[in-house]
């Protein structure tokens, strides 16, 4: 009989003792420095606790988990139409953090899904405001607009929205085309000026020489003979000049040919 009563003594200590090492498994809670635990006892919020290691009472307290780090959301291509009429694609990636994990559980079932379903309708609502001429080239300014008012709606849900960027600006087919005619367009009106300009400056130029030659015969003569010159040089040609050029212009004429003449023989 005493043998009995031991083996049953014996069972009886290793059954509490599990329950109580189960129990001690279940108090006892460890969460990271990046994560913080909101308790609830008995449905009533107690707070946030962490990180490192805590206890709860077991089948009294409920734990909820919150991540306290920068979360990445994608925002899917929405079709949006601008001010101007014109219908886009436009995607988007919104960051974001939980600064205070009571209010993101208490004020909000899924903050998560909140957060992706509240960027799409404020993509819309703010890209419908502008023009695409705007969209296309004050990209940043719209991002941060869209970053203050996400992080004005969040606010009270514990969320701070740090960064909003818009990826990618998808354009219709024929706007692309129209784009493109205006780009070419634009380079050749830029051709234009720039050729007209250097016709103005070689006018004013010529017009100076003009004048300085006009002050200057002998100058003018020496041009004059000089295009002759390399007429005679590059065409292969004898130069006739007319009887009343002056001996010195006839004497450098009567030089050029009989230069030329030596290099052909």
């Amino acid at each position: 009989m005493a043998g009995e009563a031991a083996g049953a003594y014996d069972v009886a200590l290793l059954f509490a003792t599990l329950i109580v090492l189960a129990f001690l498994a279940s108090a006892i809670k460890i969460v990271k420095e990046y994560e913080r635990a909101v308790i609830f006892r008995l449905g009533r919020i107690v707070g946030a606790k962490g990180p490192g290691l805590f206890f709860i009472v077991p089948f009294i307290d409920k734990m909820v988990k919150v991540d306290l780090r920068i979360t990445v959301v994608d925002v899917p291509e929405q079709k949006i139409i601008t001010k101007d009429n014109v219908t886009v694609g436009v995607d988007a990636v919104v960051y974001y953090k939980v600064m205070d994990p009571v209010s993101a559980v208490l004020k909000i079932e899924n903050y998560n899904y909140a957060v992706l379903m509240l960027a799409q309708t404020t993509l819309r609502d703010v890209i419908g405001q502008v023009d695409l001429d705007d969209l296309l080239t004050n990209r940043e300014k719209i991002n941060i607009e869209l970053q203050k008012i996400l992080d004005e709606l969040t606010d009270p849900w514990g969320i701070k929205v740090t960064q909003v960027t818009i990826k990618e600006v998808k354009l219709p087919e024929s706007m692309l085309r129209a784009m493109a005619k205006q780009a070419e367009a634009e380079r050749w009106r830029r051709a234009k000026i720039i050729e007209a300009e250097g016709e103005r400056q070689a006018a004013a130029i010529m017009a100076e020489a003009a004048d300085y030659y006009s002050k200057h015969p002998v100058a003018l003569r020496l041009r004059e003979l000089q295009t002759l010159f390399e007429i005679a040089k590059e065409k292969n040609l004898i130069v006739v000049t007319p009887q009343y050029i002056s001996s010195l212009d006839a004497l450098s004429a009567s030089l050029g040919v009989m230069q030329r003449k030596g290099a052909m023989g």
